[in-house]
């Protein structure tokens, strides 16, 4: 019996492209596949865990304080769906990944679920040179749509590797961590050439009109903004940034409007 051919990484990406699949669930599947099932080794600070989803995590999504009252048969008993909605909220949604180009969606993506949001965000932005607040914006989003986008998962892969040697838990873990920067790597990397190169990256457009009055007219409706939602009244205009990410956001630009200004022009 003949042995089934085994597609290469880029025609399986190709076809779940043609198939209609989004960028999300592509990139879910890799994090679910290197994540595993149910696991609690004890040389592993996270516990007990399922599908990447630790103890303390389940049980924060859920609001159950302290998070050791929620039962550890609870953990393994986590769904798929459920999973995905966590992963959904608290990492790719964190992260801005939708606005991000393919192949850099799921470099940031896998490394903010293995060593958190912050690390991944203030990792990326510090590649492209921008204030490290750990908040992907109009300004970050900028100054990737500039780079190289295989040059950045290709330093992002590298910088996560320099993170997880310093850890502790590599005597223990370090060559499965290798391998998944490995395999991650290199799904990222095949996914670049299907990224359209006449498509802007979503949010990067944001600034372009970004001239004169105009950026100080914007930059004060952000800060009304962000300073109403800090108070609590709900506002859909800007998205799902939340109150102190437009505060941030709009004194960064009223600061730094030359500079963004002479960028934009060069792009």
């Amino acid at each position: 019996m003949a042995r089934p051919v085994a597609f290469p990484e880029r025609l399986i990406e190709q076809k779940e492209r043609d198939m209609g699949v989004s960028r999300w669930t592509v990139c879910l599947g890799h994090v679910l596949d290197a994540e595993g099932g149910y696991v609690d080794h004890p040389a592993d600070p996270g516990g007990a865990t399922n599908m990447g989803i630790t103890h303390k995590t389940l049980a924060r999504w859920r609001n159950i304080s302290p998070w050791w009252e929620l039962e550890k048969s609870e953990v393994r008993a986590l769904g798929r769906s459920e999973a995905a909605a966590i992963y959904k909220a608290l990492y790719w949604d964190r992260c801005k990944a939708g606005s991000l180009p393919a192949g850099l969606d799921l470099a940031v993506f896998d490394y903010a679920v293995n060593s958190g949001p912050d690390r991944a965000v203030r990792t990326l932005q510090a590649l492209v040179g921008v204030t490290q607040d750990g908040f992907v914006g109009p300004i970050t989003l900028g100054e990737i749509a500039r780079r190289d986008t295989r040059a950045l998962v290709e330093a992002l892969c590298d910088q996560r590797m320099g993170f997880l040697q310093k850890l502790s838990g590599w005597a223990s873990f370090g060559r499965g961590w290798s391998s998944r920067v490995a395999r991650i790597r290199e799904a990222a990397l095949a996914a670049i050439p299907l990224q359209s190169t006449t498509q802007p990256i979503k949010g990067a457009d944001d600034m372009s009109f970004l001239d004169g009055r105009k950026t100080y007219f914007v930059a004060g409706l952000m800060l009304i903004v962000g300073l109403a939602q800090s108070f609590g009244i709900a506002i859909d205009a800007f998205g799902d940034y939340s109150g102190p990410q437009l505060i941030m956001e709009a004194f960064a630009i009223i600061f730094l409007r030359k500079g963004i200004k002479t960028d934009l022009g060069r792009a």
